[in-house]
């Protein structure tokens, strides 16, 4: 039995003069850039053409391009070393093989790229797992939608098994809390505790229209604030330690959701407070984390008067989190061909939601 496993991220520039056709692909998706269809050609271009100097700027403090194709490919190698090891202890499953595939969203390898590939390998069967552990139009069904695309185009007929979404898978969470003991140490030997959850942003009226990603960010950082003891606060009667979950990378003139990331820095740095801050909506490190998050907020943090500025580092290829990713794609195949799961064995969100309704389609 010969399984792929098919793992999705949004893909970066690899160097320099790749960061405007980045850019344009980016917001040529509709799930992106929310506008008639005619239009949305023209403004990706214009919006593209616009951003490029300043995201290659970013890029270059990156080296020229972005790492998460490299690190996509390591949490792949690791995976498929995770269910080797699992199936070669299961007598049950003797003679299973498994190779893990990477297809990026907006740049190489896109999904047209990967699912060649995966038919030139010629599976039984298929697993398609988002590395994007909360659910959201903009990312795992977009996601998703281009993979059925390219798989048609393809000829990919093998049964196929999908992975929906896992806020709360134990081994996910097992790694944050793993990778956030020694910044929180670090920062409570200098002042009181706030706890950050940055995710990155959507604009509001993308949430108002259904999408279940808040819901699932929120699930995340309760289950880590847990494990790591820290309640939520509010106002001034907040609690020695507590927690905040607050939204990143927000772009144009839209309202976005709230509480903003920035924002919430300086606030806390103007109490001077110690703060940790955790990605737990990121599985690799990118603009978003290196730049943005230990660059430009940390500078915030630092003028502002903070105590202290620790970032957790995402999960990568930490051995809890792949081990999770395991269980799930072991979970999704007892589940049969055609079914959606995540981390609790079934569809999360009530019927009718975005999360249900686009990963069938």
């Amino acid at each position: 039995m010969r399984t792929a496993i098919v793992l999705f991220n949004l893909g970066g520039p690899d160097r320099p003069d790749a960061v405007e056709p980045f850019l344009r692909n980016l917001f040529s998706d509709p799930a992106i850039l929310r506008v008639p269809n005619f239009l949305r050609p023209f403004l990706a271009w214009l919006i593209a053409r616009r951003r490029a100097p300043t995201a290659q700027k970013i890029y270059e403090a990156l080296g020229g391009g972005s790492p998460i194709l490299a690190n996509t490919n390591a949490q792949a190698n690791a995976l498929e070393t995770a269910l080797e090891a699992a199936f070669d202890a299961n007598a049950g499953e003797s003679g299973e093989t498994s190779r893990c595939f990477v297809a990026m969203r907006y740049w190489h390898p896109f999904s047209d790229e990967t699912a060649r590939e995966v038919a030139a390998w010629k599976p039984d069967r298929i697993v398609l797992l988002p590395l994007y552990p909360q659910f959201s139009t903009t990312t795992t069904a977009s996601s998703l939608a281009d993979w059925r695309r390219a798989a048609a185009a393809s000829g990919l007929a093998a049964p196929t098994h999908t992975v929906c979404c896992y806020p709360g898978e134990p081994g996910f969470i097992d790694a944050i809390v793993d990778l956030a003991k020694e910044p929180l140490a670090r920062a409570r030997a200098k002042g009181r505790l706030r706890l950050l959850f940055s995710a990155h942003g959507l604009p509001l009226k993308i949430v108002k229209a259904g999408d279940p990603y808040p819901d699932h960010v929120g699930e995340t950082a309760r289950a880590i604030a847990a494990r790591l003891g820290v309640d939520v606060g509010v106002g001034d009667d907040r609690d020695e330690e507590s927690y905040e979950i607050c939204f990143q990378s927000r772009v144009g003139p839209v309202e976005w959701l709230g509480p903003y990331t920035d924002e919430t820095i300086v606030r806390e740095a103007g109490a001077a407070h110690a703060i940790v801050l955790v990605p737990l909506a990121f599985v690799s490190e990118h603009s978003e984390t290196l730049v943005e998050l230990d660059v430009e907020y940390r500078h915030l943090a630092e003028t502002h008067g903070a105590a202290a500025y620790e970032r957790v580092a995402t999960v990568g290829a930490h051995p809890a989190f792949i081990g999770g990713l395991a269980n799930l794609i072991r979970r999704a195949l007892k589940a049969g061909a055609g079914s959606v799961t995540n981390d609790i064995g079934a569809r999360r969100c009530k019927a009718g939601c975005a999360c249900a309704m686009e990963v069938s389609q």
